[in-house]
Protein backbone atom coordinates (compact mmCIF):
# COMPACT_ATOMS: atom_id res chain seq x y z
CA UNK A 1 0.00 0.00 0.00
CA UNK A 2 1.04 3.81 -0.83
CA UNK A 3 0.74 6.17 1.67
CA UNK A 4 -1.57 9.33 0.72
CA UNK A 5 1.57 11.35 -0.66
CA UNK A 6 2.76 8.77 -2.36
CA UNK A 7 -0.66 8.47 -3.78
CA UNK A 8 -0.54 12.03 -4.76
CA UNK A 9 2.32 11.49 -6.20
CA UNK A 10 1.37 8.22 -8.61
CA UNK A 11 -1.51 10.45 -9.43
CA UNK A 12 0.25 13.52 -10.45
CA UNK A 13 2.65 11.99 -12.29
CA UNK A 14 0.40 9.54 -14.42
CA UNK A 15 -1.76 12.34 -15.69
CA UNK A 16 -2.78 12.20 -19.63
CA UNK A 17 -3.31 14.57 -22.07
CA UNK A 18 -5.21 12.64 -25.47
CA UNK A 19 -4.44 9.33 -23.84
CA UNK A 20 -0.51 9.86 -23.31
CA UNK A 21 1.20 10.37 -19.63
CA UNK A 22 2.10 13.81 -19.74
CA UNK A 23 6.09 13.23 -18.96
CA UNK A 24 5.60 10.53 -22.30
CA UNK A 25 4.29 13.48 -24.44
CA UNK A 26 6.95 15.63 -23.01
CA UNK A 27 9.82 13.35 -24.15
CA UNK A 28 8.08 12.71 -27.77
CA UNK A 29 8.09 16.75 -28.31
CA UNK A 30 11.50 16.82 -27.28
CA UNK A 31 12.77 13.98 -29.13
CA UNK A 32 11.87 15.41 -32.60
CA UNK A 33 14.76 18.06 -31.98
CA UNK A 34 16.91 16.31 -29.29
CA UNK A 35 18.46 12.80 -29.41
CA UNK A 36 17.77 11.94 -25.50
CA UNK A 37 20.07 9.45 -23.72
CA UNK A 38 19.19 9.66 -20.36
CA UNK A 39 16.58 11.05 -18.04
CA UNK A 40 17.29 12.39 -14.41
CA UNK A 41 14.32 12.69 -11.96
CA UNK A 42 14.29 13.00 -8.53
CA UNK A 43 13.87 10.18 -6.08
CA UNK A 44 10.33 12.18 -4.99
CA UNK A 45 9.29 11.16 -8.13
CA UNK A 46 10.43 7.36 -8.61
CA UNK A 47 7.21 6.38 -10.60
CA UNK A 48 8.14 8.27 -13.43
CA UNK A 49 10.88 5.80 -13.93
CA UNK A 50 8.62 2.80 -15.01
CA UNK A 51 6.26 4.97 -17.17
CA UNK A 52 9.42 6.30 -18.84
CA UNK A 53 11.03 2.96 -19.29
CA UNK A 54 7.74 1.29 -20.92
CA UNK A 55 8.10 3.52 -23.69
CA UNK A 56 11.17 4.56 -24.33
CA UNK A 57 13.46 1.19 -23.60
CA UNK A 58 16.61 2.64 -24.51
CA UNK A 59 16.69 5.97 -22.48
CA UNK A 60 18.71 5.70 -19.59
CA UNK A 61 16.81 6.73 -16.34
CA UNK A 62 18.63 8.18 -13.42
CA UNK A 63 16.66 8.10 -10.02
CA UNK A 64 19.06 11.19 -7.98
CA UNK A 65 18.79 12.72 -4.55
CA UNK A 66 18.00 16.20 -5.90
CA UNK A 67 17.36 19.11 -4.23
CA UNK A 68 13.84 20.41 -4.05
CA UNK A 69 14.38 23.70 -5.63
CA UNK A 70 16.78 21.49 -8.49
CA UNK A 71 13.28 19.20 -9.24
CA UNK A 72 13.96 19.49 -13.02
CA UNK A 73 14.47 17.11 -15.46
CA UNK A 74 17.64 16.69 -17.09
CA UNK A 75 17.53 15.21 -21.08
CA UNK A 76 21.10 14.84 -22.36
CA UNK A 77 22.63 14.42 -25.76
CA UNK A 78 25.88 13.73 -27.62
CA UNK A 79 26.60 17.18 -28.67
CA UNK A 80 30.04 19.11 -27.79
CA UNK A 81 28.40 22.58 -26.16
CA UNK A 82 26.52 23.11 -22.97
CA UNK A 83 24.38 25.66 -22.90
CA UNK A 84 21.10 25.19 -20.73
CA UNK A 85 17.26 25.47 -21.81
CA UNK A 86 14.50 26.44 -18.78
CA UNK A 87 10.94 27.45 -18.19
CA UNK A 88 11.60 30.15 -15.79
CA UNK A 89 8.54 31.71 -16.87
CA UNK A 90 4.94 30.77 -17.73
CA UNK A 91 5.15 29.86 -21.02
CA UNK A 92 9.02 29.62 -23.22
CA UNK A 93 9.45 28.55 -26.47
CA UNK A 94 12.22 26.75 -28.23
CA UNK A 95 13.17 26.37 -31.36
CA UNK A 96 14.96 24.21 -33.54
CA UNK A 97 18.50 26.06 -32.70
CA UNK A 98 18.24 25.46 -29.54
CA UNK A 99 19.29 21.41 -29.85
CA UNK A 100 22.55 21.81 -30.01
CA UNK A 101 22.68 21.88 -25.39
CA UNK A 102 23.78 18.91 -23.87
CA UNK A 103 21.12 18.75 -21.01
CA UNK A 104 18.55 20.51 -20.81
CA UNK A 105 16.30 21.51 -17.42
CA UNK A 106 12.55 21.47 -17.28
CA UNK A 107 10.32 21.89 -14.42
CA UNK A 108 8.09 18.36 -13.90
CA UNK A 109 5.30 20.60 -13.88
CA UNK A 110 5.50 21.41 -17.30
CA UNK A 111 3.75 20.61 -20.30
CA UNK A 112 5.08 20.57 -23.28
CA UNK A 113 3.98 20.81 -27.27
CA UNK A 114 4.81 22.12 -31.01
CA UNK A 115 2.76 25.23 -31.79
CA UNK A 116 1.68 26.29 -35.31
CA UNK A 117 5.24 27.54 -36.10
CA UNK A 118 6.65 24.51 -35.14
CA UNK A 119 8.54 25.38 -32.09
CA UNK A 120 8.61 24.18 -28.52
CA UNK A 121 6.27 25.26 -26.17
CA UNK A 122 6.81 25.10 -22.08
CA UNK A 123 3.96 25.79 -20.71
CA UNK A 124 5.13 25.53 -16.59
CA UNK A 125 2.02 24.67 -14.91
CA UNK A 126 2.06 26.36 -11.25
CA UNK A 127 -1.85 26.35 -10.80
CA UNK A 128 -4.79 24.30 -12.01
CA UNK A 129 -5.97 27.24 -14.79
CA UNK A 130 -2.48 27.11 -16.17
CA UNK A 131 -3.28 23.24 -16.59
CA UNK A 132 -6.67 24.22 -18.42
CA UNK A 133 -5.37 26.87 -20.67
CA UNK A 134 -3.02 24.37 -22.04
CA UNK A 135 -5.01 21.43 -22.70
CA UNK A 136 -7.48 24.39 -24.54
CA UNK A 137 -4.43 25.19 -26.19
CA UNK A 138 -3.19 21.65 -27.14
CA UNK A 139 -6.68 20.63 -28.77
CA UNK A 140 -6.75 23.62 -30.59
CA UNK A 141 -3.29 22.67 -32.11
CA UNK A 142 -3.76 18.73 -32.22
CA UNK A 143 -6.95 18.79 -32.98
CA UNK A 144 -7.44 20.07 -36.12
CA UNK A 145 -9.76 17.50 -37.81
CA UNK A 146 -12.26 14.60 -36.82
CA UNK A 147 -10.74 10.94 -36.12
CA UNK A 148 -13.32 8.32 -35.32
CA UNK A 149 -12.24 4.94 -34.23
CA UNK A 150 -14.10 2.25 -36.48
CA UNK A 151 -14.35 -0.04 -32.93
CA UNK A 152 -16.77 3.38 -31.63
CA UNK A 153 -20.33 3.11 -31.82
CA UNK A 154 -21.89 6.51 -33.00
CA UNK A 155 -25.82 6.58 -33.05
CA UNK A 156 -27.01 8.19 -36.75
CA UNK A 157 -28.75 11.36 -34.68
CA UNK A 158 -25.33 12.33 -33.26
CA UNK A 159 -23.78 15.75 -34.31
CA UNK A 160 -20.35 16.20 -34.33
CA UNK A 161 -19.68 19.13 -36.68
CA UNK A 162 -16.68 20.21 -35.06
CA UNK A 163 -12.78 18.44 -35.25
CA UNK A 164 -12.27 16.02 -32.44
CA UNK A 165 -10.67 12.40 -31.65
CA UNK A 166 -12.65 9.81 -30.86
CA UNK A 167 -11.25 6.45 -29.52
CA UNK A 168 -11.80 2.60 -29.81
CA UNK A 169 -14.78 1.74 -27.44
CA UNK A 170 -16.33 4.99 -27.00
CA UNK A 171 -20.15 4.87 -27.24
CA UNK A 172 -22.49 8.37 -27.95
CA UNK A 173 -26.07 7.99 -27.44
CA UNK A 174 -29.06 9.01 -29.34
CA UNK A 175 -29.13 13.26 -29.77
CA UNK A 176 -25.51 13.97 -28.50
CA UNK A 177 -23.46 16.96 -29.85
CA UNK A 178 -19.85 17.64 -29.97
CA UNK A 179 -18.37 21.12 -30.01
CA UNK A 180 -15.08 20.34 -30.73
CA UNK A 181 -11.73 20.49 -30.91
CA UNK A 182 -12.45 17.38 -28.23
CA UNK A 183 -10.74 14.02 -26.89
CA UNK A 184 -13.07 11.75 -26.02
CA UNK A 185 -10.85 8.66 -24.81
CA UNK A 186 -11.40 4.55 -25.03
CA UNK A 187 -14.73 3.07 -23.66
CA UNK A 188 -16.32 6.17 -23.04
CA UNK A 189 -20.19 6.67 -23.39
CA UNK A 190 -22.34 9.97 -23.77
CA UNK A 191 -25.59 9.60 -22.85
CA UNK A 192 -28.83 10.76 -24.77
CA UNK A 193 -29.13 14.60 -25.02
CA UNK A 194 -26.00 15.84 -23.74
CA UNK A 195 -23.32 18.06 -25.05
CA UNK A 196 -19.88 18.59 -24.77
CA UNK A 197 -17.65 21.29 -25.91
CA UNK A 198 -13.54 21.60 -25.61
CA UNK A 199 -13.22 18.76 -23.59
CA UNK A 200 -10.84 16.04 -22.57
CA UNK A 201 -12.18 12.85 -21.27
CA UNK A 202 -9.90 10.56 -20.89
CA UNK A 203 -10.20 6.56 -20.65
CA UNK A 204 -13.95 4.89 -19.17
CA UNK A 205 -15.46 8.60 -18.70
CA UNK A 206 -18.97 7.66 -18.72
CA UNK A 207 -21.67 11.10 -19.07
CA UNK A 208 -25.06 10.63 -18.52
CA UNK A 209 -28.16 11.69 -20.60
CA UNK A 210 -29.32 15.79 -20.88
CA UNK A 211 -25.61 17.24 -19.36
CA UNK A 212 -23.32 20.16 -20.22
CA UNK A 213 -19.90 19.39 -20.37
CA UNK A 214 -17.71 22.84 -21.32
CA UNK A 215 -13.70 23.09 -21.49
CA UNK A 216 -13.41 20.92 -18.71
CA UNK A 217 -10.91 18.28 -18.05
CA UNK A 218 -11.56 14.45 -17.12
CA UNK A 219 -8.70 12.40 -15.61
CA UNK A 220 -10.52 9.32 -16.18
CA UNK A 221 -13.19 6.32 -14.41
CA UNK A 222 -15.33 8.96 -14.01
CA UNK A 223 -18.96 8.85 -13.54
CA UNK A 224 -21.42 11.65 -14.29
CA UNK A 225 -24.84 11.15 -13.83
CA UNK A 226 -27.72 12.65 -16.02
CA UNK A 227 -29.01 16.77 -15.50
CA UNK A 228 -25.25 17.44 -14.84
CA UNK A 229 -23.52 21.17 -15.90
CA UNK A 230 -19.83 20.78 -15.46
CA UNK A 231 -17.89 23.98 -16.55
CA UNK A 232 -14.27 25.05 -16.50
CA UNK A 233 -13.68 22.21 -14.16
CA UNK A 234 -10.60 19.86 -13.73
CA UNK A 235 -11.86 16.54 -12.29
CA UNK A 236 -9.91 13.30 -11.16
CA UNK A 237 -10.13 9.73 -11.27
CA UNK A 238 -12.85 7.31 -9.94
CA UNK A 239 -15.14 10.53 -9.25
CA UNK A 240 -19.08 10.36 -9.25
CA UNK A 241 -21.73 12.99 -9.65
CA UNK A 242 -25.14 11.92 -8.74
CA UNK A 243 -27.76 13.88 -10.96
CA UNK A 244 -28.68 16.87 -11.22
CA UNK A 245 -25.41 18.85 -10.08
CA UNK A 246 -22.58 21.28 -11.15
CA UNK A 247 -20.12 23.47 -10.83
CA UNK A 248 -20.01 27.40 -10.91
CA UNK A 249 -17.84 28.64 -13.02
CA UNK A 250 -18.91 32.57 -13.29
CA UNK A 251 -19.43 35.69 -11.00
CA UNK A 252 -22.34 37.52 -10.73
CA UNK A 253 -20.63 40.67 -11.50
CA UNK A 254 -17.93 39.06 -14.19
CA UNK A 255 -15.33 39.70 -12.11
CA UNK A 256 -12.24 37.46 -12.38
CA UNK A 257 -12.81 34.39 -10.08
CA UNK A 258 -10.49 33.57 -7.31
CA UNK A 259 -9.28 30.28 -6.31
CA UNK A 260 -9.82 29.17 -2.68
CA UNK A 261 -5.90 27.67 -1.43
CA UNK A 262 -5.52 27.61 2.59
CA UNK A 263 -6.79 30.83 3.87
CA UNK A 264 -6.02 32.72 0.89
CA UNK A 265 -8.31 33.54 -2.24
CA UNK A 266 -5.57 33.43 -5.35
CA UNK A 267 -6.69 35.97 -8.88
CA UNK A 268 -7.34 33.20 -11.84
CA UNK A 269 -6.34 36.29 -14.34
CA UNK A 270 -10.10 34.76 -15.75
CA UNK A 271 -13.57 35.38 -15.33
CA UNK A 272 -14.23 31.75 -16.27
CA UNK A 273 -13.35 29.04 -13.40
CA UNK A 274 -14.89 26.31 -11.70
CA UNK A 275 -13.45 24.08 -9.78
CA UNK A 276 -10.65 21.07 -9.16
CA UNK A 277 -12.14 17.97 -7.59
CA UNK A 278 -9.61 15.23 -6.73
CA UNK A 279 -9.69 11.57 -7.27
CA UNK A 280 -11.67 8.87 -5.84
CA UNK A 281 -14.71 11.78 -4.65
CA UNK A 282 -18.50 10.91 -4.70
CA UNK A 283 -20.77 14.47 -5.08
CA UNK A 284 -24.30 13.89 -4.18
CA UNK A 285 -27.51 14.43 -6.47
CA UNK A 286 -28.45 18.03 -6.45
CA UNK A 287 -24.71 19.56 -5.33
CA UNK A 288 -23.73 22.87 -6.12
CA UNK A 289 -19.88 23.65 -5.78
CA UNK A 290 -19.14 27.61 -5.83
CA UNK A 291 -16.23 28.34 -8.14
CA UNK A 292 -13.00 28.80 -7.39
CA UNK A 293 -12.77 25.60 -4.89
CA UNK A 294 -10.75 22.46 -4.07
CA UNK A 295 -12.69 19.20 -3.48
CA UNK A 296 -9.75 17.38 -1.22
CA UNK A 297 -9.66 13.32 -3.01
CA UNK A 298 -11.95 10.95 -1.51
CA UNK A 299 -14.53 13.69 -0.29
CA UNK A 300 -17.97 12.98 -0.08
CA UNK A 301 -20.69 15.40 -0.48
CA UNK A 302 -23.84 15.04 0.62
CA UNK A 303 -27.31 15.49 -1.86
CA UNK A 304 -28.34 18.88 -1.92
CA UNK A 305 -25.45 20.99 -0.56
CA UNK A 306 -23.44 23.67 -1.68
CA UNK A 307 -19.64 23.33 -1.46
CA UNK A 308 -18.23 26.59 -0.56
CA UNK A 309 -15.49 25.18 1.58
Amino acid sequence: MFSNVEDEIISRVSTKIMGQHIVARNIVTLKANYKITSIEIPHELYPLKDIILEQFPSIDVLVTRTSPQLQRSSLNENSSSRPTASSSKSVTTMSESDSSSTAIRIPFSSILYKNKQGNTVIDDIRYPWDFLKSVQTILGIEVSSTRISPKAKISKTSVIDDPCIIEEGVILDDFYKINGPAYIGKNSFIGMGSLVRNCILEHNTRIGFNCEIGKSYFAGNDRISHHNVILDTIIGQNVWFGGYSGTANVLLDRRNVKYKMDNDFLDTGTDHFGSVIGNNCSIGASVIILHGRKVLPNTQIQAGSIFKN
